[in-house]
């Protein structure tokens, strides 16, 4: 599997400091047009084992991220799953509401983490020390680890609003702008399950707002 393989650097060099415990946060969902963004944060016990064959989630098949997500669940210390709704993205921008999803992430782990590691830019927002990494997903454990939760997460959600929305293949496409997804807006519209800050949805919600105007 090509790609770089996500090692315990980090967590080692808190560990070896006598820091204590170490979250991975990773967020999935910031992309599609349709659904919540979900963060989870995966503690592990200090000076684990590395899991073989973790990668960042967006580079696993599906089949084996879900078995990954398994062995994620059986060797953590503590796992914590957040989101931020579809009305808070629209309220909030996708940034925001993917530091909230974070937070609440981090907020249901059941121990409380000494310092916590994400993937991205620093976001001060998040209300606690920690460390961004650039490409964390793919360069840290824990933080592929909360990846491959958050998108198994999401994706099973995805798969449950499908059944309610099935004209939308949100089973298949998760909400992306696949063509698929793209030809069922322009045909039924959008849903409440639909982010209306983003392009081509807001594009539709004025067309459906200016229809209504009387002239």
């Amino acid at each position: 599997m090509r790609g770089p393989r996500p090692t315990l650097q980090r967590e080692i060099a808190f560990w070896q400091a006598g820091g204590g415990l170490v979250a991975g946060v990773d967020e999935a969902g910031r992309g599609p047009l349709a659904g919540p963004v979900v963060a989870a944060a995966v503690v592990f016990p200090p000076h684990c084992k590395i899991i073989r064959g973790l990668r960042d989630s967006k580079l696993l098949p599906p089949a084996k991220r879900s078995r990954l997500a398994l062995v994620v669940r059986a060797r953590a210390l503590a796992i914590g799953v957040g989101a931020a709704s579809v009305r808070e993205i629209d309220r909030l921008n996708i940034r925001r509401a993917s530091i909230l999803a974070m937070r609440r992430a981090i907020a249901r782990l059941a121990i409380t983490p000494d310092v916590v590691l994400v993937d991205g830019l620093p976001c001060p927002e998040l209300g606690r020390q920690h460390e961004a990494i650039i490409d964390g997903d793919a360069h840290c454990h824990s933080i592929a680890a909360a990846s491959v939760i958050a998108k198994t997460v999401r994706d099973r959600l995805m798969q449950l609003l499908s059944g309610h929305h099935p004209r939308y293949s949100w089973a298949s496409n998760k909400g992306y702008a696949t063509p698929e997804h793209l030809a069922a807006l322009a045909t039924f519209g959008f849903t409440p399950h639909h982010r209306k800050s983003f392009a081509p949805v807001v594009q539709l919600e004025l067309i459906a707002s200016s229809a209504s105007i009387p002239s």
